[in-house]
């Protein structure tokens, strides 16, 4: 099994979008009436969820009109985000054909199915002409990906000169074996995490200049006392990331809560420019 399959399989679920629609349901939510706000707690698959993505839109500046692609876009969270806040048109990419299907059933269902479309590829061979896109971002995606300089020079490919390029992953800090399972692997045959000297290395070499970095640590590290807060004497929301994770969610964010708490990885944003 190669890493692209091992990636897909462990985001596997196989009634993804049945799930969603039950956990919606039972916290009542009106199916017929969604909005992407609804979705929120289930579909920002990345540390701090909505409000990650607010503080990251606020660093990456998106205006309206503005061709984005949103690699590894997962359920698409993100990319209805900036179609409906900010008046974008925002094309998603993914390895998961069941992620892709629930992408765009959402999108529909909340009225964005004009403004926001996902599909089926690799973000290591993207299905796009040279300068198709006004920017790009990706939400925790680099950590399943080993070639980041294949990565890297295939993002500044797709963009228009003085393209914007948004990342925000999970880097390292410190060396250290990972605890596994964490939400983005099983293991760490699919588990790529670089640090941030790493990614300001590669990017440069794509053509890519660096215009803001900021460590995420202690964004991340209230998030996490604001759940344990909610959560004290409590089973999970309805709907939540767990419908996602499956079964080993609890240990999937305990290791990488503990692995955050004690400096060796952290949540990093990076905003570029292609040069």
């Amino acid at each position: 099994m190669d890493v692209e399959q091992a990636v897909t399989q462990h985001y596997a679920h196989g009634s993804l979008e049945e799930s969603i629609l039950d956990a919606l349901a039972a916290a009542g939510k009106d199916l017929n009436h969604l909005t992407p706000k609804d979705l929120a707690p289930v579909d920002e698959f990345h540390v701090g969820g909505r409000p990650a993505t607010l503080a990251f839109a606020q660093q990456f500046g998106p205006r309206p009109g503005m061709r984005l692609l949103d690699i590894g876009c997962g359920l698409g969270g993100a990319a209805r985000y900036f179609a409906q806040e900010h008046g974008c048109r925002v094309t998603g990419i993914d390895l998961s054909l069941e992620y892709v299907s629930v992408s765009n059933a959402l999108a529909a269902r909340v009225g964005l199915g004009g403004r926001v479309s996902c599909e089926l590829g690799s973000a290591l061979a993207l299905p796009f002409a040279p300068e198709s896109f006004d920017g790009a971002y990706m939400f925790h995606v680099g950590m399943n990906i080993e070639d980041k300089a294949r990565l890297f020079a295939e993002v500044r490919r797709v963009l228009l000169p003085s393209g914007l390029f948004g990342i925000y992953d999970v880097m390292r800090l410190a060396p250290g074996e990972l605890s596994f399972p964490v939400p983005w692997a099983s293991g760490p045959e699919s588990s790529f995490v670089a640090d941030a000297a790493g990614y300001r290395r590669l990017l440069e070499a794509a053509g890519f200049e660096l215009t803001k970095e900021r460590n995420r640590r202690e964004f991340a590290l209230e998030i996490f006392a604001q759940m344990r807060a909610r959560g004290a004497g409590a089973g999970p929301a309805p709907l939540g990331l767990h419908i996602v994770m499956g079964a080993s969610a609890g240990q999937k964010v305990k290791n990488m809560v503990g692995d955050i708490s004690t400096g060796l990885i952290a949540p990093t944003e990076m905003i570029c420019r292609a040069i």
